[in-house]
């Protein structure tokens, strides 16, 4: 697949996506970034801003199988994963698969599911697999994983740990909309509710296509070493308890490589870095005695990319 029809592709979910949602382009943007890079994405704010929305217009965007679970606290491991029972008749024990078989699986509200529950999801998100009993299933490809999170200060919350966070590419906030936006919510809802009318705008194989073709995106020498030199400064350990992981790295160059692509480039800029350094690293940040704040990490990170000098080169 092409640079061009690549972004012609990323064009019509973003235009479907915007038949139910309002004046989020940009989380609209990160979002299919997240999907062609082939990571999964937390969308996190206060109950009401449309998470969930966003979730479901992407999935029926993309004519793939897709699957929602409801976290709560009495949810188990095996009612994501899928368990084996004895049948009877055929008597002998048989699998029945969970929720998780799916291509798009929306994890709505995980923080109130309990850590046991919430650690069921670290195999399928990072190895795209399910172990159970002592048997692996491999997922379907394409595999990605939504998540809902209200803020931790919510009654009945379980914050996520580190290595569940880290598996995240991205983590993204709805924010509240603007007046004239809720006007336009009011407008668009106040008869039915569009996202009833939106088609699959792409399959499942042509996702799977961006998802490969987007390897292809150069990123040359000089930004590879802007890219490690902002990572090793998160590594920090007079202001961060934990910095980005290699993990986050290489989140951070596939996030790179279909931010470009989607902007009908061959190749990636520094802008790209900046755009994207914040979603895709912040929530690896753990600072030291700030808590659960997010926004800190953030702050720290958006100081960190103002020092790092950002290179001069012909980035085509």
């Amino acid at each position: 697949m092409t640079i061009e029809q690549a972004k012609e592709k990323a064009e019509q979910i973003k235009e479907s996506i915007g038949r139910v949602i309002v004046g989020k382009e940009k989380v609209t943007e990160l979002l299919l970034t997240a999907v062609i890079a082939g990571g999964h994405v937390l969308l996190e704010d206060v109950p009401g801003t449309g998470k969930t929305m966003l979730a479901k217009s992407l999935a029926r965007s993309v004519g793939v199988k897709f699957s929602r679970i409801q976290f709560t606290p009495d949810l188990l491991p095996s009612d994501i994963t899928g368990l084996n029972y004895y049948n009877q008749k055929e008597g002998e024990f048989v699998f029945r698969e969970g929720p998780v078989f799916s291509n798009i699986l929306l994890a709505d509200e995980i923080n109130r599911a309990t850590p046991r529950t919430q650690s069921s999801l670290l195999e399928c998100m990072e190895e795209k697999q399910v172990t159970v009993d002592g048997k692996t299933y491999v997922l379907e490809a394409p595999f990605f994983v939504v998540a809902t999170q209200n803020p931790i200060e919510t009654a009945g919350t379980f914050p996520l740990p580190e290595a569940q966070m880290d598996r995240f590419l991205m983590q993204i906030s709805m924010e509240l909309p603007s007046a004239d936006e809720e006007i336009a919510i009011i407008d668009r809802f106040i008869k039915e509710n569009p996202l009833e009318t939106v088609e699959p705008v792409i399959t499942g194989e042509e996702l799977s296509e961006l998802s490969q073709s987007c390897r292809e995106i150069t990123i040359h020498p000089s930004l590879k070493n802007y890219i490690v030199q902002i990572v090793e400064a998160t590594r920090d350990n007079q202001r961060a308890s934990m910095g980005v992981s290699p993990r986050g790295t290489l989140a951070l160059v596939r996030a790179l490589q279909a931010y470009a692509m989607l902007h009908g480039r061959s190749y990636v800029v520094p802008e790209d870095v900046k755009e994207l350094a914040v979603p895709v690293l912040a929530h690896r940040i753990v600072l030291q005695g700030v808590g659960q704040d997010k926004g800190a990490a953030a702050d720290w990170l958006r100081k960190i990319l103002s020092t790092v000098p950002v290179p001069s080169e012909d980035w085509k």
